[in-house]
């Protein structure tokens, strides 16, 4: 959520950035302005007329050390309708509050003032790539070389569960736990303490890292519980209403879990294949920020992640995000995308976002400065890395039209230089 005392204070300036991102949403900050003022005023009215009853309580208990019943008589008729304006003040103001918060909730953080204006991908500025040889091409999609080598089973995933899922089988299903085991030692030896976590999160978790109300046609539920998107919900989660202190920040995170999305704006999109699943594996990276650190800090998270893809010695290259393809909760983001052979193109296998302190207003997570001062912090996230599409990546790179030549760290878990 953002912050509306800030919006009050420089409304033209954040209703231009917020507008960068694609959709005119100048009438839905003023309404949030309106509210607020509205607000305030019934704050200081309810407050006013406690002070009032105050006031009146004491004269009539003075009037009644004095004897005159009658006068006091008539000061307690006047408190019961006191008592009325602030039960109905009171209701006014919860459900001002209540509407402000709702529509709130869905305005998305302000983006980065140096970040690319932009409609949509297309729009994206490639900062950096990296390769560790020459560019290979293939015509050999990765399903077809999972396939043909054992190493998942595509019909069997859909026979269970449906379309866009898949069951690893036989080496392929330890090549998730490998590639699992091999991230997360990566990440703790830059600092990351490890967790193991619940899949399964209530809606005030959802909500507090900006998947609810946006994005609930995207989440899989359970009663009043949805399975987790990303371990970015319950990593970033882990300091609800909690006060840090300052000293321990940056605290690092990361969790190796199996992540659910329905993909219901994907339709027809990458049905085949490894890219674009209804449940898959990811290791995130959650990083809780002093606020005048964080842009620092999302430089080293994205560093970490692309650690990861060097280590692989997979080509990819680093993108800004532009402002219109900018993701409902970061301010500034920067995607990792991998060669893909067969498509001759690069795609998305990382991304590292900042998020300001958007995440903590709405978990209400908080740190004490070294002036004594509570703030909130600021919350980062990213992916180290998507494995399944990793492993989608490793298959195409790798492959040399009869087997699967190992990454040099892989080959020590597999007592072996190849699969065939």
């Amino acid at each position: 959520m953002i912050d509306v005392n800030k919006l009050e204070l420089d409304f033209d300036k954040i209703k231009t950035q917020i507008n960068k991102r694609g959709a005119d949403l100048s009438t839905t900050l003023i309404s949030v302005v309106d509210l607020n003022k509205k607000r305030k005023e019934l704050i200081l009215e309810v407050e006013n007329l406690k002070a009032q009853k105050n006031q009146t309580s004491k004269k009539i208990g003075e009037l009644m050390r004095d004897k005159k019943n009658d006068e006091a008589a008539k000061l307690k008729a006047s408190v019961t309708e006191i008592n009325e304006a602030i039960e109905k003040g009171d209701a006014e103001l919860e459900a001002t509050m209540t509407k402000l918060n709702q529509i709130n909730a869905g305005i998305p953080n302000i983006p980065n003032d140096g970040i690319p204006v932009g409609a949509d991908e297309n729009d994206n500025v490639v900062v950096r790539d990296w390769k560790s040889g020459e560019i290979k091409k293939t015509e050999i999609p990765h399903w077809d070389i999972a396939t043909k080598l054992g190493l998942v089973d595509f019909e069997y995933g859909a026979k269970i569960s449906g379309s866009r899922f898949l069951t690893y089988t036989g080496e392929g299903a330890r090549l998730v736990r490998y590639i699992a085991d091999i991230l997360l030692k990566e990440h703790r030896e830059r600092g990351y303490k490890e967790f193991f976590l619940p899949v399964l999160v209530n809606r005030e978790i959802m909500f507090g890292t900006g998947q609810l109300p946006k994005f609930e046609d995207d989440a899989y539920k359970v009663d009043d519980s949805f399975l987790v998107p990303t371990a970015e919900v319950p990593l970033t989660n882990m300091y609800r209403n909690e006060i840090l202190d300052g000293k321990n920040l940056p605290i690092n995170v990361t969790a190796f879990t199996q992540c659910f999305r329905r993909e219901s704006g994907s339709a027809g999109r990458d049905t085949r294949g490894m890219i674009r699943l209804h449940q898959f594996n990811k290791v995130e990276l959650v990083k809780f920020s002093n606020p005048k650190d964080s842009y620092n800090e999302l430089e080293k998270m994205t560093n970490d992640a692309e650690n990861i893809l060097q280590l692989f010695k997979l080509p990819y290259r680093v993108v800004e995000l532009c402002s219109g393809d900018l993701g409902f909760s970061a301010a500034k983001t920067y995607d990792l995308e991998v060669w893909f052979p067969n498509q001759e193109k690069y795609r998305e296998i990382s991304s590292c976002s900042n998020c300001l302190d958007f995440q903590a207003r709405r978990i209400n997570a908080r740190f004490k400065d070294e002036d004594g001062t509570t703030k909130l912090v600021h919350t980062l996230n990213g992916s180290g890395v998507a494995i399944d599409r990793l492993i989608a990546a490793i298959l195409e790179n790798y492959y040399d039209g009869e087997k699967l030549v190992l990454p040099e760290v892989l080959k020590p878990y597999y007592g072996k230089d190849y699969l065939d």
